[in-house]
């Protein structure tokens, strides 16, 4: 059984990923208690699939690594992982909460070695790489992952396969037999971090996401760029894995749209001008990127990240909603439509196009296990009758991963607060 040690002064942080991670070390920097629950089985949510940030275009360990550093060395944090907030009652200061917790069949004992995945054959979509490839069922999820442990995919419980994945351990870290367990805690305050989630592609029915195999959405152009991700970094057709060269980026997609998302999702077009840097990287000036725009959105310190884009002969500007995109007989998506600017045609051919999808918070269409205040698209609002629940980072808006950080650290300021009067009443 799980042991989890909580009072009506432990703060909660729902979410695992760069805002939950920062809203609980801040917190347990204080010295409040924290339980940090993640519903997959790692930490660093999105920023953790990234390739790089914008607009120093370094890797996304430059921060997470630091902050995997201060919670390994800080005591008063205990992760729970495969782990789902079910339900929450009561009210501010004296929360008591339901957790689920799913089955690792690893326990603390793992060392990461890799022998229990040599012993498995089965093949399983890899949800790190947004399903573009597959793992085995016995797997690490990525390179950076926390905790440092390997999983058995569910799948394989029951079969030979996981009984051989047992036998290949050498420290009695496979645990085939554990259960889905119900756990129950009681927290001051809550930090509701569950982030967000890209647009269903599929809903853009002009674009043929789904049926065009060389369409793709941006999150997955990150994880072809990566060198860790499905096809080693290199950029490659999904239909024939041929080199994509000429590259197209659709703005807005699904964005300041009343069909489908009514917000701006603000890092969209500042995540397509970093993608253009990926295809300069890989084929020097053999590399072409098209932006299809509505307008850009680069504000702030971004605007000279703009203009140096801008600047690239080898990227082209269109200002245009693309209309549609059909496919010709070797398999090239078309983008159609019309330049705005002079307002001249266009059908033009690409190698590969790539989707700048809206941002959704990740509970829209789930019911959050409390009465808490959402907007028309889903994110969390700052309001009264939300008592000591407070919503951080991409849960309460569309945010690029600086002004999730900030969010999250007033979030966890807020909880801190509750917290430090209830212990004040108490003494």
């Amino acid at each position: 059984m799980t042991s989890v040690v909580a009072t009506n002064q432990t703060i909660l942080v729902v979410g695992g990923g760069i805002s939950g991670m920062t809203a609980a070390l801040e917190a347990a920097e204080t010295g409040k208690r924290v339980v940090l629950v993640e519903k997959n089985p790692w930490l660093g949510g999105r920023t953790a699939q990234l390739y790089r940030y914008f607009p120093k275009m370094c890797h996304p360990t430059c921060g997470l690594e630091i902050n995997l550093r201060r919670l390994k060395a800080n005591p008063n944090i205990q992760v729970l992982t495969l782990a789902e907030v079910t339900g929450i009652s009561g009210t501010k200061g004296d929360y008591t909460v339901t957790v689920k917790l799913t089955p690792r069949y690893v326990n603390e004992k793992c060392t990461a070695c890799g022998e229990c995945a040599k012993a498995v054959s089965t093949e399983i979509p890899d949800a790190f790489n947004y399903n573009l490839g597959k793992v085995k069922a016995a797997y690490l999820p990525h390179s950076m992952a926390y905790p440092m442990r390997y999983v058995i995919d569910k799948s394989i419980i029951g079969t030979p396969e996981a009984e051989a994945a047992r036998a290949a351990c050498k420290y009695g870290a496979i645990e085939l037999d554990q259960q889905e367990e119900v756990v129950s805690l009681k927290a001051g305050a809550i930090v509701w971090a569950t982030g967000w989630k890209p647009y269903d592609a599929e809903k853009i029915t002009p674009y043929r996401y789904g049926e065009f195999p060389n369409v793709i959405t941006n999150v997955e152009f990150e994880r072809l760029a990566d060198p860790h991700g499905p096809t080693g970094g290199r950029i490659l057709r999904p239909s024939d894995g041929k080199e994509a060269k000429n590259i197209a980026f659709i703005q807005c997609a699904g964005s300041r749209d009343e069909n489908h998302l009514r917000h701006c999702s603000r890092f969209c077009c500042m995540a397509s001008l970093k993608q253009t840097h990926y295809v300069q990287e890989k084929y020097g000036d053999e590399g072409k990127s098209t932006i299809y725009y509505i307008d850009i959105r680069a504000i702030d310190r971004f605007e000279d990240f703009y203009a140096k884009v801008k600047a690239n002969p080898n990227v082209t500007f269109i200002k245009s909603k693309v209309a549609r995109i059909s496919q010709d007989k070797d398999g090239n998506p078309v983008c159609w439509g019309v330049n705005t600017e002079g307002y001249k045609r266009y059908s033009n051919t690409h190698d590969l196009v790539v989707l700048a999808l809206g941002m959704e918070p990740e509970v829209k269409g789930v019911d959050i296990p409390a009465e808490v205040m959402s907007d028309s698209s889903g994110f969390i609002m700052a309001d009264p009758a939300n008592g000591a629940i407070f919503g951080a980072g991409c849960a309460t808006n569309a945010l690029d991963v600086n002004r999730a950080v900030q969010s999250a650290t007033a979030a966890a300021l807020r909880a801190i607060q509750v917290v430090n009067k209830l212990a004040r009443a108490e003494a």
